[in-house]
């Protein structure tokens, strides 16, 4: 029942569809009791001799304009009731899929991609399963038991009624029992078949590792060992869900049982009549779908339950970061300030970043450079504000970045992360996500700028190529290069560049770094490199090592301090000519 509680929302919402829907049903089940009564009537008539050809024509035709009748209302209470439950499975998808897009990546870093997708596919359809049938089961089950066991009692014999009824609260203990039983394994079911879908998407995704390591029959098995379990987890399911039909069926068995034998007893005592008999007989039959109704509620409301808590535990989530209701919407493009920032990761003990300080004005290109885990990613997403990040500590245009709409950033910010992920749609489609109404030319001008038209001049079907899943059709370096033109084509006042020229050779590297000294004059771009000559024109490059700026200023500043920078270029430089030179002895 708590189930039905946290989905009043949505019934207040629709309250008029369920109130039509549960008021036809409710009519349904009234017209329903008139049948038992009528044939009874017409037993007794006929053992007395009594019934007339014109009365046996009005009820048999009374029947069937009661059938047709109730034929049409079932439609209508179906319509109204299973399409308002696949109303809420639509809303609670897209709710859910909402909720998605806001969580930070803290959020996705503690949760199996396998489990979220569990959820969607198979918690919300139990929850819209409550909303449907157990509405249903849960007002008929009850209308239908009150209205045909009061109509029994009074009737009929009311002895007879409380005799049949004996069975009955073994009915209510073996639902209450296996309810509980059904709850919580259904709980453990729904993680196994979460631990599964994160399988099949890490061996999909990662399928070229696993068969350029020729681990395919290792991950065969297991899989296997991950669907036994899972399997093993529903079938303890199926085990008790397939309990509840069959108890309920004998404890329906023994109450007609019970009816015949004790009726039969009255019919011949003259207590009741035949068609009585006859009568309470149908009634009680009519008593076995409120009676299975109410083992499938319990099995319903156990399932929703389950669902909705696991549903409703990632939808109180809250995100890391939080919009302020006062949050500035107009920023002026401007500079760039960070004034002795210490940032540490949520659940790390030590800091990523340690008092870093620097200033960008409008326009300069920032180069960040270090070893690997040295912080250059950690800062890209301080600035992007992925992450909580220490009050009035870092500045846009003057303004703390934590006052600033989360929307009005992104818009100022376009972003080329290291993983350059591509979307399974055609390279026009990839490249104009950001700005779904661009123009096929100024597609082609980003693709220009990224150095990536030549490459596909070469492929026949141009800007329609499918990338496959993830860009799988596409080299490391052309997919990098889309996600350049991705982030070019939104022209945003910041460019930042996340180590995104490392699949490219140096000349291509040249030429794209060419190109943004270009065309992004007046503009502010950030870029993190391991190849140092992509920030060598920079105004202003930083070296990180361990979180902290150890060095900074400009290429001949940083070559003139003789530290790690300058070895480093230098170290490159050679790699380069020697590269150069064993092309040129191979030519």
């Amino acid at each position: 029942m708590h189930t039905l509680l946290q989905l009043g929302w949505f019934f207040k919402k629709y309250w008029k569809r369920y109130t039509l829907g549960i008021a036809l049903l409710l009519a349904v089940d009234l017209l329903m009791l008139l049948p038992p009564g009528l044939i009874g009537q017409t037993v007794d008539q006929i053992r007395n001799g009594t019934l007339s050809r014109t009365e046996l024509t009005e009820r048999i035709l009374l029947l069937l304009g009661l059938g047709i009748g109730l034929y049409g209302m079932r439609i209508a209470w179906r319509f109204l009731l299973f399409g308002g439950s696949l109303m809420l499975e639509q809303r609670l998808r897209e709710r859910f899929f909402a909720h998605l897009t806001k969580m930070t990546p803290s959020f996705y870093q503690t949760r199996r991609t396998g489990d979220l997708m569990a959820v969607a596919t198979n918690d919300i359809p139990a929850i819209e399963q409550t909303a449907g049938m157990g509405v249903l089961t849960l007002v008929d089950s009850l209308f239908m038991s009150v209205l045909t066991l009061g109509i029994m009692v009074y009737t009929i014999d009311w002895k007879l009624t409380v005799a049949a009824l004996v069975p009955l609260p073994f009915l209510a203990w073996s639902s209450a029992y296996y309810g509980r039983l059904l709850h919580d394994r259904f709980l453990l079911a729904q993680e196994a078949f979460g631990v599964m879908n994160d399988h099949v998407q890490q061996s999909i995704s990662g399928v070229r590792v696993i068969r350029a390591f020729v681990q395919e029959k290792h991950d065969v098995e297991s899989f296997r060992k991950v669907s036994e379990h899972t399997l093993e987890r529903n079938v303890s399911v199926a085990k008790v869900d397939a309990l509840f039909e069959p108890t309920i069926g004998v404890i329906i068995g023994f109450s007609f049982l019970i009816g015949l034998g004790y009726g039969t007893f009255l019919v011949f005592s003259s207590q009741i009549s035949l068609g009585d008999l006859v009568a309470f007989n149908l009634y009680l039959g009519m008593l076995i779908w409120p009676m299975l109704a109410f083992g499938w509620l319990m099995n319903i409301l156990q399932r929703g339950s389950a669902s909705a808590k696991r549903l409703q535990e990632l939808l109180e989530v809250e995100p890391d970061v939080q919009e302020q209701n006062d949050a500035v919407r107009e920023v002026p493009a401007g500079s760039i300030v960070i004034n002795e920032l210490t940032f540490t990761y949520p659940g790390a003990s030590h800091p990523a970043l340690q008092k870093i300080s620097f200033a960008c004005q409008k326009g300069e290109t920032i180069g960040v450079v270090g070893r690997t885990g040295s912080g250059k990613s950690t800062l890209c997403r301080v600035l992007l504000h992925q992450y909580p990040v220490p009050a009035e500590r870092v500045f846009l245009a003057g303004t703390p970045l934590e006052q600033i709409s989360l929307g009005t950033l992104r818009e100022k910010i376009a972003y080329v992360p290291q993983e350059h992920l591509l979307f399974s749609r055609s390279i026009g489609e990839n490249v104009a996500f950001g700005r779904p109404g661009a123009t096929q030319e100024e597609i082609w001008q980003a693709l220009a700028l990224a150095e990536m038209s030549h490459d596909l001049e070469r492929f026949p079907e141009g800007l329609e190529t499918m990338v496959g899943e993830k860009g799988v059709m596409l080299s490391g370096g052309q997919k990098q290069r889309i996600s350049i033109a991705r982030a070019l084509l939104l022209d945003a006042e910041i460019l930042i560049l996340d180590d995104s020229l490392s699949a490219v050779d140096a000349r291509t590297e040249e030429k794209i770094i060419q190109h943004l000294r270009k065309e992004r004059q007046g503009k502010t771009t950030i870029i993190t490199a391991h190849r140092l000559s992509a920030v060598q024109h920079a105004q202003q490059i930083l070296v990180l090592d361990q979180g902290e700026i150890v060095e900074r200023g400009t290429h001949d500043e940083l070559m003139a301090a003789n530290g790690w920078y300058a070895e480093q270029f230098r170290r490159q430089q050679m790699e380069r000519q020697v590269a150069g030179a064993e092309r040129g002895l191979e030519t």
